[in-house]
């Protein structure tokens, strides 16, 4: 058996001099909260990434296909839909698709008697993954977008409602300017709120046939073809995987489309740029936690070695070496690690599982795209958060134990 570790477990932290010793109180109760702050820190990021991105990857394709002209003029700058399905039904690629849908968008005017607002009128056709949606709806149902249907039912936000004073059931006045002005009588069948304001201030929903039929465009026609993927590990990849397979399928064909691939994380880039600056703080905050651990670890390492002065002078005379006697106090404060962690952990996570579940603390959606702080708790993250805390410690405390070299035998053992 290790005798280092031995001795080490005989003896307590506090002397026997002094029972309860405020200074290692004080201690314990730094690097407690040092750990809680750090498991926080990565839940509450963690918690923000997931949301953010998830919202994103749910209201916009995984991929996009457009037209390389795009922005130039809605009639020119079309999709093929069905030219896309063709060239990747018969590819290896289709195996990866989740949903595909074609998707045609147009600016309009909603008008009220009481108010107007500009907006993009998003039509989808069946393909279109309303699952999200479905479950943001605080009114109403999810609209018929059938192609055959001719129901005019559209979607909108909360937030537009609450500027035009509409609700699900109503019928809503959409101007569409192109050539000419075009008026459609657009019936309301939901409203939804996903707190995304880039998405909610900017878009209704309903089917494609709206926009089709404004355009006078057919069937196949939209500005779009958007593609979910079952797997978003390798979005990039896919999307070059994508073009190069339309950029062949297009070769030595009649073709008026010059396509273009694009991710979501190309699509929105300012949100994804954001989230990776939160990983940057969040290095800023473990950083000076450490810090703050380490030093409050070499506090409490001082005043144990100080409490025992007298011991370490009895050690050396009875001939232990300065490695052994640095290894027993080393143990000894890897107690009082050991506490911290325990502490620490059922606090940290405590705190974080009453967030998740109780959404305690809360937001402003406006700013932060959600109503409460949100949580996520990773079992690897948790790991390697505690085992980086021990070696950090571990490391501080090989660092501090140092100070035992400079204790003299005959100055010690008459220390009071």
């Amino acid at each position: 058996m290790n005798h280092e570790l031995y001795i080490a477990r005989r003896m307590k932290l506090d002397s026997e001099r002094q029972q309860g010793s405020p200074s290692l109180t004080v201690a314990l109760v730094g690097i407690v909260l040092a750990v809680v702050i750090m498991i926080l820190s990565i839940a509450i990021v963690m918690g923000f990434k997931n949301e953010i991105s998830g919202k994103i990857m749910h209201l916009d394709a995984h991929l996009r296909v457009t037209n390389a002209a795009l922005g130039i003029d809605d009639n020119y700058a079309t999709v093929n839909g069905r030219e896309v399905r063709e060239a990747i039904a018969d590819d290896d690629f289709s195996s990866k698709i989740e949903s595909i849908s074609l998707i045609a968008d147009k600016s309009a005017i909603l008008k009220t008697d009481q108010d107007f607002m500009g907006i993009i009128m998003r039509g989808v056709d069946e393909g279109y993954d309303f699952r999200y949606l479905q479950g943001k709806l605080v009114e109403g149902h999810i609209p018929n977008v059938s192609d055959t249907a001719s129901t005019g039912e559209i979607i909108i936000s909360k937030t537009v409602a609450d500027r035009l004073q509409l609700h699900a059931g109503d019928k809503l006045l959409t101007y569409f300017i192109d050539n000419a002005i075009k008026v459609r009588n657009l019936a309301i069948s939901g409203v939804f709120e996903t707190d995304l304001e880039a998405f909610d201030n900017a878009y209704i929903v309903g089917g494609i046939g709206i926009v089709q039929g404004v355009n006078g465009w057919n069937s196949d026609t939209g500005t779009q073809v958007a593609l979910n993927m079952k797997s978003t590990d390798n979005l990039d990849a896919d999307c070059y995987d994508l073009y190069t397979l339309l950029a062949a399928n297009t070769v030595g064909k009649e073709t008026q489309n010059l396509f273009f691939v694009t991710s979501t994380h190309q699509n929105n880039l300012p949100f994804f740029a954001w989230l990776q600056m939160l990983d940057m703080n969040v290095v800023i905050i473990l950083t000076l936690m450490m810090v703050v651990a380490a030093f409050t670890l070499i506090s409490a390492m001082l005043m144990i070695v100080l409490e025992r002065i007298r011991t370490i002078g009895n050690f050396k005379a009875m001939g232990a070496t300065n490695g052994t006697i640095r290894r027993i106090f080393i143990y000894l404060t890897g107690k009082l690690i050991l506490k911290a962690l325990i502490i620490g952990n059922i606090i940290g996570i405590g705190l974080a599982l009453l967030q998740q579940y109780g959404h305690i603390v809360r937001l402003d959606p406006t700013a932060y795209y959600m109503p409460y702080v949100p949580i996520t708790l990773s079992i690897p993250a948790l790991v390697m958060l505690n085992v980086g805390i021990i070696v950090v410690s571990y490391l501080t405390l090989l660092g501090a134990s140092h100070i035992i070299s400079t204790i003299k035998p005959t100055a010690t053992m008459r220390f009071e």
